[in-house]
């Protein structure tokens, strides 16, 4: 049985202490539970015995048994990858059983922490990845990473080649310059980017420094992970395989068999 509750004390505690002072077991005990990476924080798997737990912070104990979890979820526009304000609805909030593709060996309820691997901003929809496993968050969100992910966007403007050719290398966000970027047009004004980076709304920020607006972006791939045919709204369990090729993936050259079809996911009633 999983053990999840939300620290509320004032002052920051050890973890192992924390455990043991609500009675779910012994110091000791804590101590091989985190050595084991069954103890997580806010999704982020805790390797440091002496950790300590800061107020507001959720804190997860697994069963000895029970594997790391991990989702994929096609996010609709509107949902928050994580962290909601007042009224917003967050990711992991759409993890219903009635929402499930396929099985899943549990249905995470409301005090379920899993953290995207890659946000979405509320404005952008597709591919999200959720999930309490540190080690694979290391593979795809870490300093170190070499996952790229690929975008289909939607822009409002004149799409010049000179436009595009400044998208792809030369920019700079935040007083720091940007990794090259692969961005091909993908259509009658569309845009395929392939990053290996994650600035906060990093696309519609470079698209605003050429002098375009995004009006749609979506995400279609992570890696070696595609979104394929999910429909939105809807989540499936990461297999072990899936998992794997993330951790091992060495920026593999995608064959032309990997882009989507030719449906358009971008065009949609209303207006962002």
């Amino acid at each position: 049985m999983v053990w999840t509750r939300r620290y509320e004390d004032p002052e920051p505690q050890r973890v192992n202490k924390w455990l043991a002072q609500s009675g779910v077991c012994s110091r000791r005990e804590a101590e091989a539970a985190i050595a084991e990476g069954l103890v997580s924080i806010d999704g982020e798997r805790v390797e440091d015995a002496g950790r300590k737990i800061l107020p507001g912070q959720t804190l997860t104990l697994a069963d000895r048994g029970q594997a790391a979890f991990s989702v994929v979820l096609n996010k609709p526009v509107g949902v928050v990858s994580a962290q909601p304000e007042a009224g917003q609805v967050p990711a992991v909030r759409l993890l219903t059983r009635q929402a499930l593709v396929g099985e899943s060996p549990m249905i995470p309820g409301r005090d379920t922490r899993l953290a995207p691997l890659g946000r979405l901003d509320m404005d952008s929809h597709g591919l999200l990845l959720l999930s309490d496993d540190g080690v694979l968050a290391k593979a795809v969100i870490g300093p170190e990473s070499e996952l790229d992910k690929e975008y289909l966007v939607r822009v409002r403007g004149d799409l010049t080649e000179e436009r595009i050719a400044r998208l792809r290398h030369g920019l700079s966000l935040d007083g720091r310059k940007l990794r090259p970027a692969k961005v091909t047009r993908a259509g009658e004004q569309r845009l395929r980017f392939i990053l290996k980076e994650g600035r906060n709304r990093q696309i519609r920020r470079m698209c605003d420094l050429v002098g375009l607006t995004v009006t749609d972006l979506y995400r279609i791939r992570i890696g070696p992970l595609k979104l394929a045919d999910l429909p939105e709204g809807r989540w499936r369990v990461l297999t072990e395989d899936e998992r794997a090729a993330l951790l091992s993936w060495r920026d593999a050259p995608q064959p032309p068999s990997s882009r989507p079809k030719s449906r358009d996911p971008g065009r949609r009633s209303h207006s962002r």
